[in-house]
């Protein structure tokens, strides 16, 4: 397996310190960036990252502008780092394109579970775990989804999804139109089980909605409220 490498952006020099040497015994190669302005030019750097691991609080630019500025150019998965108990900040994150988040103070261990269930879907949707499947295409109504390509498209325009929201509409559309549980998506998508008051699904499937809905005025996915999401077949 190929070493992992992870960008880390953060001003606590004890906390980036302790957080370097832990992954780094994990097998990750992890770079510190210790502001918004430094974290940006490392990541636009050209130098390929596996995760960007993005704290909120950030001097020069915060991390919300950083992730803001990332999305109109780089799909790369990205984790926030966000304060204990500020829904707020979770859900803005979420909207602004972070694939999961964090509160702080968090343990050690779910970090590294959290960085190794998204480096573990960005493998299996960059093809690297054999599986015919992914040369197959799910086509339903006017959207079409690439599963060996990574893409998306609505009447014939391409949609610029993070590679959490292409996850999550991959398993709805090859799911429909059957009802998937929030609970299966978090499991199947971010890796983890849906805690109690998690929003997580709901602003990827928002967000989605809103991507799809740039190009076509059908509705998509259908929502059973407490329960989870259906993708509609054609109209």
């Amino acid at each position: 397996m190929l070493e992992k490498s992870l960008l880390l952006i953060d001003d606590d020099q004890a906390l980036t310190e302790l957080l370097q040497e832990y992954l780094t015994a994990q097998g990750y190669t992890v770079q510190v960036a210790s502001d918004g302005e430094a974290g940006l030019l490392a990541a636009k750097s050209g130098q390929h990252f596996d995760l960007i691991i993005l704290d909120v609080m950030l001097p020069k630019v915060d991390g919300f502008e950083v992730l803001k500025r990332l999305r109109s150019t780089h799909v790369t998965p990205v984790l926030m780092l966000t304060a204990k108990g500020d829904d707020f900040d979770r859900i803005l994150g979420l909207e602004l394109g972070a694939d999961d988040y964090l509160a702080k103070p968090f343990n050690h261990r779910e970090l590294s579970a959290r960085v190794k269930a998204i480096v573990r879907r960005v493998d299996i949707q960059a093809g690297l775990q054999s599986d015919k499947q992914k040369q197959n295409m799910i086509e339903i109504g006017d959207v079409q989804l690439n599963i060996a390509a990574q893409t998306v498209a609505c009447n014939s325009h391409e949609v610029e999804l993070t590679g959490t929201e292409f996850a999550v509409l991959r398993l709805l559309m090859s799911s429909s139109p059957d009802l998937v549980p929030k609970q299966a998506i978090s499991e199947q998508v971010l890796g983890r089980k849906l805690a109690a008051f998690d929003r997580s699904i709901d602003m990827h499937v928002s967000n989605l909605r809103k991507k799809l809905n740039m190009f076509s005025d059908q509705e998509k996915i259908k929502t059973h409220r407490g329960v989870g999401y259906v993708y509609l077949g054609e109209l």
